[in-house]
């Protein structure tokens, strides 16, 4: 039974099956259909009309942003409606978007595994040349165990502050949509737009509700006046 929030996304493959419903209806009825009865809440359904071969979609950008914003999962009715490629899966994945195939809800699960698989194995080649360095670096003597050396500089301190910032950029760059959206609509001031946010379930980046600062913050990140 499902339960969460959900972003709905519809592809349909030419511009006369978007206008007439084509296809687009069947995938609306069977994501419907996933998701009857349960806690559940739709926060969107993005369609778009696309091509399967072409992996820059826009309208899938905007479904995988809503996603995070809301830390919803994206629910398509079809896999091939995301992509027969796998590269895209791989990307789907790296983007921080759980998604669930309404003709195969197992696919997420398994492309997960699939994922850890290859993750592991490559963490099990590292373990074995870091192993077989510090067999050789001991054979030659050098004294292992202890602190090796390993000091918290300047340099690593900057690399972890530019991660974070990224992060924080990278959010930013995810609600700047939607606060245009709201001063479009005459939402302007801090504490108006926090409001906004709130009320339309996006929680901050630590899940919390929004403050007329918290706003600010995105605002400075985004360099808005």
């Amino acid at each position: 039974m499902a339960a969460g929030s959900f972003v709905a996304y519809y592809r349909v493959s030419t511009a006369k099956q978007g206008a007439s419903g084509l296809g687009l209806e069947a995938q609306q009825k069977a994501v419907r259909d996933y998701l009857n009865g349960g806690d559940w809440k739709l926060v969107a359904e993005v369609t778009e009309v696309e091509s399967g071969k072409r992996i820059d979609r826009p309208k899938l950008d905007k479904a995988m942003r809503l996603c995070r914003l809301h830390g919803a999962t994206l629910i398509i009715a079809k896999l091939d409606r995301l992509s027969r490629d796998a590269h895209f899966l791989l990307g789907l994945q790296k983007a921080g978007v759980e998604f669930i195939a309404v003709d195969n809800p197992q696919a997420n699960r398994l492309t997960i595994h699939i994922l850890a698989a290859v993750a592991e194995d490559e963490a099990r080649r590292i373990s074995e040349r870091t192993r077989a360095a510090l067999a050789a670096a001991k054979a030659r003597g050098v004294r292992l165990g202890g602190n090796r050396g390993v000091q918290l500089t300047e340099a690593i301190r900057k690399a972890g502050r530019a991660a974070q910032s990224s992060r924080a950029k990278a959010r930013a760059d995810d609600l700047a949509p939607l606060i245009a959206e709201l001063e479009a609509q005459g939402i302007t001031s801090l504490g108006a737009i926090a409001k906004a946010l709130t009320e339309r379930g996006v929680p901050t980046a630590k899940g919390k509700t929004w403050s007329a600062v918290q706003v600010s913050r995105v605002r400075s990140k985004l360099k808005l006046p």
